[in-house]
């Protein structure tokens, strides 16, 4: 579908990337991954046609569609939400003016065989092809669906579309890009501002899509949902796996072990041979050996490592203070604004050590609960204490916005650092990824990871007791994600974090407080039980909503029939139910078992042996690939008809 072939970027004299070459065919499940700055999101753009490489090309075939969601855009909107993402069905109209066009043309024309001709033909087809994809007999249903996928209340939908967030405004260009169903799918950064409900849609909606897709996400679990193939730049070259993502960070450890060896064997051979020149470079009898050695090091490629691939992080905070047992209590409180409140009867006791995560949907009060917690709102109703000796350090969602651009990274930590801390400033710097020149840039030069992470150096520099951080990890690139859970894991005071990173709160968090309808509900246990129980409670949800229309149903015009019929009719649906439940889990177990296979397989492929594979290992390979994508349409099948089912007993 695109085939991406010799790519070269270049920025005011500084290679991005150089010879980037590979191929994205139909229904490629690819995370595209990187540390920050690698060039992941200026690759996206080369492939949406909006940026123009240095050198190389970009094919893309004649039928293939590209839906891009860009990290950022600009919002300007009168609409409402609704509206603005009907907008999308109004390509129709230019389609039906097109397709008009064609057809007007080919009744005139009789030069069949003309190269023309023919291309009014591939026109037609791909007018008509686009026609059918955006046509629907409900748009209105299917926007109303996806927005309320995308964490929309139905009482948003006519609210106009300036009056969101630019996070919201982002989940609406989604959905739009969405119902436009393009053929690939290249989403920079999806997940950023999605709550952990809408992010589990999202994914859900992906297993299902049929076209191509490439992600940019620093969410470790997003990935290893909905990913198949890994593409990393790493020192402005690719490595393209043939894993999801956590296979493929086995597979890297391994090539970078590699790599990091041939690194050193070829220090020592550069270190010897400079050695050499200097000590007979003014003997004439070793004239010549001298400037053999010098054209040999001249000629020589230079193996490239990653410097955080050999580094160790190691975070030590400052000595605090200790707090009270009980660290924040909540009775009965409720919080909001002018509007009314957003939670009522909320109750919770935070101790000293807890490390605790608020979830739930966006909108429904964690960070007016956080705005309490550190003393910058009061509440409605009920009470609200802090216990003996709590100092709160507050990390908002737009904290990178409050450092002095004017600053170096270093300066930015030299001006709060007391005591012997400062000596160990570089260190500090050095944990938080940032080494060598990197702690004199300037703070206006940094990306957003990169302020996130200077950002968050400086909160823990200081001797707070409480930490209280609302979506840290917001524009950080997985090894920093990596780096502040564990810096976290070792923070000897109490922790209060907003997160919608499930892979960042796993082994975080202890207690979870989720956020849901206007109320605050605890969860003892970490994010892998809090999820477990609400797939549990969603699935007493779905069950309860078809006794619901069972009982709607016994209630109507069809009343006067007998008990016993309605209990078969319902024992009747049960058994079908389990039955298309165990077919989709059948078929998901027989991808698995082939993925693992093929895996296997690709490992094999990439230290092939001197003598080179039987004819037997690739009729088994190519026996494997087929036997999967059977397996991948069945389960397809598998889950239309479930789909089906369940909306058909919805509305029954």
């Amino acid at each position: 579908m695109i085939s991406v072939s010799g790519l070269q970027v270049s920025f005011a004299h500084r290679e991005l990337f150089s010879d980037v070459s590979f191929t994205v065919n139909q229904r490629d499940r690819i995370a595209l991954v990187g540390k920050n700055g690698a060039g992941k999101s200026t690759l996206l753009k080369i492939m949406a046609g909006l940026l123009e490489p240095s050198s190389g090309t970009v094919v893309r075939s004649a039928d293939c569609r590209i839906g891009y969601l860009p990290q950022q855009m600009e919002h300007a909107r009168d609409k409402s939400v609704l509206e603005e993402t009907l907008t999308v069905f109004s390509h129709m109209d230019a389609l039906r003016i097109r397709l008009d066009r064609i057809n007007g043309e080919l009744a005139v024309r009789d030069d069949y065989d003309s190269a023309a001709y023919k291309k009014l033909l591939v026109d037609l087809n791909e007018v008509t092809d686009g026609l059918h994809i955006l046509a629907s007999d409900n748009p209105r249903g299917n926007a109303e669906k996806t927005l309320g996928g995308l964490g929309f209340k139905a009482s948003d939908l006519e609210r106009p579309a300036r009056t969101f967030s630019e996070g919201w405004n982002m989940r609406i260009e989604l959905a739009k890009l969405l119902l436009s169903k393009p053929g690939v799918l290249l989403l920079d950064e999806p997940t950023n501002h999605l709550d952990i409900e809408s992010l589990r849609w999202l994914e859900q909606y992906l297993e299902s899509y049929t076209g191509a897709l490439l992600v940019i996400s620093h969410d470790r679990t997003f990935l290893d949902n909905v990913t198949e193939r890994t593409i990393e730049i790493s020192l402005g070259k690719i490595y393209d796996y043939k894993a999801p993502y956590s296979h493929y960070l086995e597979l890297r450890r391994e090539r970078v072990e590699q790599q990091t060896a041939a690194y050193e064997n070829q220090q020592k051979t550069i270190e010897k041979t400079e050695e050499f020149i200097a000590r007979f470079r003014y003997k004439p009898t070793k004239s010549n050996q001298v400037q053999s050695r010098i054209k040999q090091l001249e000629k020589m490629e230079r193996i490239e490592i990653d410097p955080l691939d050999k580094s160790q992080i190691r975070i030590a905070f400052p000595p605090v203070q200790r707090s009270g047992k009980v660290v924040f209590t909540c009775r009965d409180v409720a919080l909001g604004y002018d509007k009314g409140p957003i939670f009522t009867g909320a109750g919770m006791v935070i101790e000293r050590g807890e490390k605790v995560a608020f979830v739930g949907r966006n909108g429904e009060g964690k960070t007016t609960m956080m705005k309490l917690l550190t003393g910058q709102k009061t509440v409605i109703e009920g009470t609200f204490e802090a216990g003996y000796n709590v100092k709160t350090g507050y990390y908002a969602q737009n904290q990178d916005e409050l450092l002095d651009n004017g600053l170096t990274v270093y300066q930015t930590l030299d001006q709060i650092a007391v005591g012997d801390m400062r000596t160990r400033l570089r260190e500090i710097l050095a944990a938080f990824l940032f080494r060598g020149e990197d702690v004199e840039k300037k703070v206006g030069v940094l990306s957003g990871g990169e302020r996130s992470r200077l950002a968050m150096a400086k909160l823990m520099l200081q001797p707070y007791n409480v930490l209280a951080l609302d979506e840290p990890t917001n524009h950080m690139d997985i090894r920093s994600r990596e780096v502040m859970k564990e810096a976290l894991q070792q923070y000897p005071g109490t922790l209060v974090l907003v997160s919608h990173d499930r892979t960042f709160l796993d082994g975080l968090a202890d207690k979870i407080y989720e956020f849901r309808d206007g109320r605050v509900k605890e969860h003892l246990g970490g994010i892998r039980d809090f999820m477990e129980r609400r797939k549990l409670e969603s699935l007493r949800e779905l069950e309860k909503c078809i006794e619901t229309k069972d009982n709607k149903s016994a209630a109507g015009p069809e009343k006067e029939t007998d008990a016993p019929a309605l209990y078969r009719q319902k024992k009747e649906r049960d058994k079908t139910l389990k039955k298309l439940q165990q077919a989709v889990l059948r078929w998901e177990n027989r991808i698995e078992q082939h993925e693992k296979g093929l895996a296997i397989m690709d490992e094999k492929l990439l230290a092939p042996p001197a003598e080179g594979f039987s004819t037997a290992f690739y009729q088994l390979y190519e026996k494997e690939k087929k036997e999967l994508d059977h397996a991948m349409r069945a389960w397809e099948e598998a889950h239309n008809q479930l789909d089906t089912f369940i909306n058909n007993t919805k509305d029954a």
